[in-house]
């Protein structure tokens, strides 16, 4: 696939995986992206592909390379879904040269047992790398999401490599909209190292970007300001709209009463909701939504002492993803000592910015009281 007269893609699309890094439903699949930049004299190879696709991504290679032999290979990112061919690629290709970070040289020992230090450049933030016709710059992208992580600046194209930046869930071949998988795709990859993006978006401001090539998902080639404000948003964990997540679990159908008449009350006041069973949702999909929204309802059962399991692998995701600059509200059930409160708050304490707008307690069903209490916190939330 051309992408202009000198780039060229020789990707491959993976429908065989169904969960991405073993946790990630991908019902589109995944791409693997890999770029050729040919700059007449020279030639170059961005990224390699995951462990199942070697043989088709050198068959790609080979297809647009007509007998000529790459002179580089560049890697960004040693995850094993981008850097599994580097061996193959440098045993097909026995005069190309790796170039990449030290610390991915590190790792390359690690995967492979050998770090090419004959055959290798190391570059670092600032360094340029000229290949024919074209010259390429390396910025560093540590923890975006590995701490190895460079990307790549083609000056002549005003191309940005950018490793999993700006990366989706779903194959090229499918058609969906970037956003929700995007969002998804960044808030469980990336969503943990928000501030080391924001550094990473800002050496980018510096840049006259004409188009942006993740690892993962299509090339960006137009309104690029949707997608960059986007990444600024997520990345500084400032709500894109204002509406509710509702996340809940419910044993035996009380707590999720208690959801719906929370929800109708909510619609009575026009305020837009969005709502997940986490026994049965996707869990990502549901914590994308609270990333996503500016308020948050938590509603569990008191479960051993703690909460439902499914809610409490929901508040880990939030807090390992740093989850903040959110107003939350929370129901919570027991028969006999409700403790969802007290252990969801407990659990995010040291999480910023959260102001907690109310709560509503059930003593194992509705009742009158706990229906005024949720009255009170419709309110609180459509403020």
């Amino acid at each position: 696939m051309e992408i202009t007269k000198d780039i060229k893609y020789v990707g491959v699309n993976d429908h065989q995986v169904d969960l991405f890094e073993s946790q990630y439903k991908v019902p589109s699949g995944m791409s693997y992206n890999s770029y050729i930049i040919d700059g007449g004299e020279k030639t170059l190879v961005m990224d390699t592909t995951d462990s199942h696709f070697v043989s088709e991504w050198l068959d790609n290679i080979a297809s647009v390379m007509q007998g000529k032999a790459p002179d580089y290979l560049v890697v960004q990112h040693m995850e094993p879904d981008h850097s599994s061919g580097i061996f193959a690629f440098m045993e097909k290709y026995p005069e190309a040269v790796i170039v990449s970070s030290m610390k991915a040289f590190q790792m390359m020992k690690n995967f492979f047992g050998v770090d090419w230090s004959e055959r290798r450049i190391v570059v670092k933030e600032g360094d340029t790398l000229t290949v024919g016709s074209h010259t390429l710059a390396f910025v560093g992208a540590p923890m975006v999401h590995w701490p190895e992580v460079i990307v790549t600046y083609d000056k002549t194209e005003q191309a940005l490599f950018t490793a999993d930046g700006f990366g989706k869930f779903g194959a090229l071949d499918v058609e969906e909209a970037w956003d929700d998988e995007a969002r998804r795709y960044y808030i469980g990859i990336v969503g943990k190292y928000g501030q080391m993006v924001q550094c990473l978006l800002k050496k980018a401001g510096t840049l006259d970007i004409s188009m942006i090539l993740p690892l993962h998902g299509p090339v960006l080639k137009e309104n690029l300001g949707h997608y960059i404000s986007l990444y600024d948003k997520w990345s500084s964990y400032t709500p894109e709209e204002d509406a509710v997540t509702v996340a809940y679990t419910s044993v035996y159908g009380h707590t999720r009463e208690a959801v719906n008449y929370l929800v109708e009350k909510l619609k009575e006041k026009n305020v837009k909701t969005e709502v997940f069973d986490l026994a049965r949702s996707d869990m990502s999909q549901a914590v994308a939504s609270a990333f996503k929204n500016s308020k948050l309802v938590m509603a569990t059962t008191t479960y051993n002492g703690e909460i439902f399991p499914f809610m409490r692998e929901f508040v880990d995701h939030l807090t390992e993803r740093n989850y903040q600059k959110r107003k939350v509200g929370l129901i919570e059930n027991g028969s006999w000592c409700p403790m969802a409160v007290k252990f969801i708050t407990g659990k995010m304490e040291k999480s910023k910015d959260i102001e907690w707008v109310g709560k509503a307690t059930l003593l194992s069903a509705l009742s009158d009281s706990s229906r005024s209490e949720l009255d009170a916190l419709a309110e609180a939330l459509a403020k």
